[in-house]
């Protein structure tokens, strides 16, 4: 049995997985930066690790100090989060290595996925290599990392080595790797992902799927469970293949799979091999609380042989305080308060009073509503957002009530050019 949890996360992450801890009982460990002494994630641990480092955003990735700190603390495992470590062998390893339980997947799991050209090989694709006017356009995508770093979309032949050039300086600077790799550009497709979990008996659930494609910056803002639209055929389709990702690398833990989605074909995209940020629309259909399953999963506990049934609709966003009128640029200072109607979910990493800082991620909060339809559930977030006060730095509150209420989205129109279409309108004062 697990007996004390220690999170290499903060934040909002950081807190969502500390609540989980606490009602089963388990004891929890934060550790945090000098700039994070006070954050929330460090107030409602049950003790606390200062991690010693001159840059507050390069203190999490000090695997070596984290385990340290495990060990000092007298926690048994280690929960990843999101983000930071949450994706990298050598830290899964060096955890395991020191008799600490991992709750993640596999070290060689999340290798295997790390690299989205080894991924496709173990999916049967293949990238393009001699790329012709026929192929375009093509996306230029980094191997390893995410979040639209090192991605470049190619339109004209004459561009694309330029372009390659500039996405594998970017690739090495953000994640140490350069490589990069070229597919075809689907347009206008949706951004569609499948929650798998997997225990260590060889059950693997596929629960259901979720449309994440309005992006801004390759950085999805609204996110929902189910996938509307789509067809029963489709949607199988969508499970068999996570649940082959899943098997192909011996997947233990929770996961995602995401594809793209266009005239009716998916399209492998890559493997997650860590909890998503948008996990909680699949806790709210499906009644579950993910972490609590990885925390089972990881204690070595079977999954059932089948997954429980969906119920209903939910719909999440993702409330940053950053100013639309200065090209979205974060922004900093007290936040005085944040509250919203009763009846949504609000994970957080703040209270009120509580100060925004500069190093890190500028997310405030997601909000997530849940309804027996998804119209009930579009409708009960915008209105919830709207009449949430929010008193501090300024948000993009009124993009997301403006998205949701937009004639598209609620016609489940919407694909990942979304705010390439629509973003003058709907950021307009």
């Amino acid at each position: 049995m697990i007996t004390s949890v220690l999170v290499a996360n903060r934040g909002e992450i950081a807190c969502r997985l500390f609540r989980t801890c606490h009602e089963l009982g388990i004891r929890t460990v934060a550790v945090h930066s000098d700039a994070d002494e006070n954050a929330l994630h460090a107030r409602v641990a049950d003790t606390g690790v200062r991690l010693p480092g001159a840059a507050p955003a390069d203190t999490y990735l000090r695997g070596d100090l984290i385990v340290k700190a495990a060990l000092a603390a007298g926690a048994d495992a280690v929960h990843p989060g999101y983000g930071f470590l949450s994706e990298n062998a050598g830290f899964a390893r060096a955890v395991l290595d020191a008799g600490l339980v991992w709750i993640g997947p596999p070290p060689d799991a999340i290798e295997a996925m790390a690299s989205k050209t080894r991924a496709k090989r173990l999916m049967g694709l293949k990238p393009l290599t001699d790329v012709t006017e026929a192929d375009l356009p093509v996306l230029v995508k980094a191997a390893a990392g995410g979040g639209g770093r090192g991605m470049r979309v190619v339109r004209h032949l004459a561009d694309l080595d330029a372009e390659l050039a500039a996405a594998r300086a970017e690739a090495e600077s953000a994640f140490g790797d350069g490589e990069v790799f070229v597919e075809p550009y689907v347009e206008n497709g949706r951004h569609v992902e499948v929650q798998i979990l997997a225990d260590t008996h060889g059950t693997v659930w596929p629960l259901g799927t979720r449309d994440c494609s309005l992006q801004r910056r390759h950085q999805k803002v609204v996110e929902e469970a189910p996938a509307p639209g789509l067809s029963e055929e489709l949607q199988e389709e969508l499970s068999a293949l996570a649940v082959r990702a899943a098997r192909a690398v011996d997947y233990v833990g929770a996961g995602t799979v995401e594809f793209l989605v266009a005239d009716g074909r998916a399209h492998f995209l890559e493997m997650n091999t860590r909890l998503q940020v948008e996990h909680p629309v699949t806790e709210a259909v499906f009644g579950l609380d993910l972490v609590a399953e990885q925390i089972r999963v990881a204690e070595g506990h079977p999954l059932d042989s089948t997954p429980p049934r969906a119920r209903g609709h939910a719909v999440e966003a993702r409330l940053y305080a950053e100013d639309p009128s200065r090209d979205w640029s974060p922004q900093t200072g007290r936040l005085h308060r944040l509250a919203l109607p009763e009846g949504i979910r609000l994970d957080t990493g703040y209270t009120d009073g509580d100060d925004i800082g500069v190093h890190y991620d500028p997310m405030l909060a997601k909000a997530v509503a849940h309804a027996p339809t998804r119209t009930e559930a579009v409708r009960k977030l915008a209105s919830a957002l709207e009449r949430a006060v929010i008193h501090g730095p300024v948000t993009n509150r009124d993009l997301l009530v403006r998205s949701l209420r937009h004639p598209e989205f609620t016609a489940a129109r919407m694909d990942t050019g979304f705010y390439d279409r629509h973003l003058p309108h709907l950021t307009a004062p």
